[in-house]
């Protein structure tokens, strides 16, 4: 059986390798995204998390597509005209537009063909992928259990993709009863359509030191905490424990 790839060089297209700067477009569903696709090598795009179910264009325009679970590639067919042995080509222009369905969410995409590199398109989850996600993994948890599920999630470092990744706080917090050391917020994510919160923190021990985890019910690493977990309660000094600390509602 022929792979989507050979059908596509079947039709006479050109697989041209892939210049190790080819771009990367995220598009989101539910909105028209306005993007650039090379008009001569394979353009390739992906459905994060998912598989792509369905990809609508027009038929009449110079346009090939396959699809094969999570991928499709689009190519704008080449037009080879030889006059003579003078073989001339022309490249599309004209835009089109694809509807793709991917995870059960349609992306709009308005694709301007030109003379770029080929180019990977990843169709990434909206709001509404990501909170009915989060509600599948952990709507048949309660409370305690869920703290200990994003805990886990954190601290063995395979965050889920429906979780949101928030640009950490650069600057670094002190608390009173840990005097002399620092700690720095290292990632922090956001699940939508639970309610909650989490960050990692790195604590540095300026000397040798026994924490606990009531020393981080402190505003500073945000309201509403209900969960607090250290890898580690002994440190001397210099070294760094991770703390991970999960809240209700969004941290500001």
């Amino acid at each position: 059986m022929q792979t989507p790839v050979k059908r596509l060089l079947a039709l006479g297209l050109a697989l041209t390798p892939l210049p190790a700067m080819a771009q990367t477009i995220i598009a989101l569903p539910d909105q028209t995204s306005t993007i650039r696709l090379s008009n001569r090598d394979i353009n390739h795009v992906v459905c994060a998390g998912g598989e792509i179910e369905d990809v609508k264009f027009s038929a009449e325009k110079a346009i090939a597509v396959e699809r094969a679970g999570s991928d499709a590639w689009i190519k704008f067919l080449v037009k080879e005209v030889d006059d003579a042995g003078a073989v001339t080509r022309s490249y599309v222009t004209v835009p089109s537009e694809f509807f793709i369905t991917c995870n059960g969410a349609v992306y709009a995409l308005y694709a301007e063909p030109s003379d770029i590199p080929a180019a990977t398109v990843m169709l990434q989850p909206g709001t509404a992928q990501r909170a009915r996600a989060n509600e599948e993994l952990l709507g048949p948890l309660v409370e305690e259990e869920r703290a200990v599920s994003i805990t886990l999630s954190m601290l063995q470092d395979r965050i889920p993709g429906s979780f949101t990744a928030i640009a950490p706080r650069a600057a670094r917090i002190r608390l009173s009863d840990l005097p002399g050391a620092t700690i720095e917020e290292r990632r922090r994510i956001e699940i939508e359509g639970s309610s909650l919160s989490a960050s990692e923190y790195l604590l540095t021990a300026a000397a040798d030191a026994t924490v606990d985890e009531r020393s981080f019910l402190v505003p500073a690493l945000g309201a509403n905490i209900f969960a607090v977990t250290l890898d580690r309660s002994v440190l001397k000094a210099g070294e760094t424990a991770r703390v991970i600390v999960v809240r209700r509602g969004t941290v500001q």
